[in-house]
């Protein structure tokens, strides 16, 4: 890595990045936290004071690299070649430094911050379904854990006879949902049956969603005449009762026939308040479709049907796994099912950004 060509990498991120613009933003909240009144609101005040902090660290490790890169570069061509050789560790810890700031621009879209609520649900297969449904469950489990997030379950249902039925988990750490998001579809796994006595190949499906996880400070409006609120008793792996009460709850808003149900806690009215948190995200996300749909409309755009399509496939017995949007490959699929994610994430997230074009890419298996 050279010097002329991190100037350049530094130089094109200042577009993506919009410093001017944050900058701009930057002294309204500042503004805004100088003002008493503001933290009469908590939570405005919460979002106000994060949203700062997110927007000065970029803008200052944008700034910090401008000025160490310019004076470099003005040292540069007095340089001998042994001088810039003993110059690599500096620019490579800058390379590091400019990939940190790209992927930033990557989680610039709204709610990327938040918290992340994923759903995995097997598609048909039975068996051979419900295993590769578990199978990543423990994949973005292993996820979270090595990138220091927590995982709170909220719902799990066994399968009759191995793997799941369903889970539904939130995820919580720095830009959750924003890494997540471009997870959410069809992934397909193929590979030598181990429910089969003769090993035969077997296809199986499970689908993953995925959104924002969002609080009473976003306005969503729920009529209590709309929910049926169900009370049940929390059941585990097996069949067993976790716990001694009926402490499980199901809600059903009943105009969209959405159905939550919660059985993390021994408190009824802590799984109450989770799945009343779970349906105000998933009615949140409805609307939030809608309109961006209706921008596409209006601006005339052709959008993919994305929903239900396949996103990814884990072929075991040839040793990949192959992204069908963003061609990406890797050839070490125990690693990558032990949770090794990041690069098919962040070519996800340049896909989703519209800075990687969907490549056709053959079924060879």
């Amino acid at each position: 890595m050279d010097l002329p060509t991190l100037q350049h990498r530094l130089d094109a991120l200042r577009g993506y990045l919009d410093i001017a613009g944050k900058e701009r933003r930057l002294k309204e909240l500042e503004l805004k936290l100088g003002d008493p009144n503001l933290w009469n609101n908590p939570a405005e005040a919460r979002a106000v004071s994060q949203e700062s902090t997110r927007l000065r660290r970029v803008v200052e490790s944008y700034r910090r690299l401008e000025s160490d890169l310019q004076g470099l570069l003005e040292l540069w061509p007095e340089m001998s070649a042994e001088e810039r050789e003993q110059m690599q560790p500096e620019l490579e810890a800058a390379a590091r430094e400019l990939e940190e700031l790209y992927h930033q621009t990557l989680l610039s879209f709204p709610y990327a911050e938040n918290a992340a609520i994923v759903t995995i649900k097997p598609g048909a297969g039975g068996t051979e379904a419900c295993d590769w449904a578990e199978m990543l469950l423990r994949m973005y489990t292993r996820f979270a854990e090595r990138k220091g997030f927590s995982v709170e379950m909220i719902d799990l249902e066994p399968g009759a006879e191995a793997g799941i039925d369903y889970a539904q988990f939130i995820v919580r750490g720095e830009n959750a949902y924003g890494l997540l998001s471009p997870e959410a579809g069809v992934h397909r796994l193929v590979r030598p049956s181990p429910f089969n006595a003769q090993g035969k190949r077997q296809t199986s499906f499970a689908a993953l969603e995925v959104m924002p996880e969002v609080d009473e400070s976003v306005d969503v409006q729920i009529n209590p005449e709309d929910l049926r609120i169900d009370v049940m008793r929390s059941q585990g792996k097996g069949g067993q009762g976790v716990n001694t009460t009926d402490s499980a709850v199901r809600v059903v808003h009943l105009p969209t026939g959405i159905i939550v149900k919660c059985q993390v806690t021994r408190s009824q009215q802590k799984n109450k308040e989770m799945a009343m948190n779970i349906l105000r995200s998933k009615l949140f996300e409805i609307e939030f479709k809608k309109k961006q749909e209706e921008l596409a409309r209006l601006r005339g755009e052709s959008r993919p049907i994305e929903w239900g399509s396949q996103i990814r496939s884990y072929v075991l017995d040839k040793q990949y796994v192959k992204d069908h949007r963003t061609g990406e490959m890797r050839h070490d699929p125990d690693q990558v099912l032990d949770g090794d994610l990041e690069s098919l994430i962040w070519a996800g997230l340049e896909w989703k950004a519209g800075r990687r074009e969907t490549v056709a890419v053959g079924d060879d298996d």
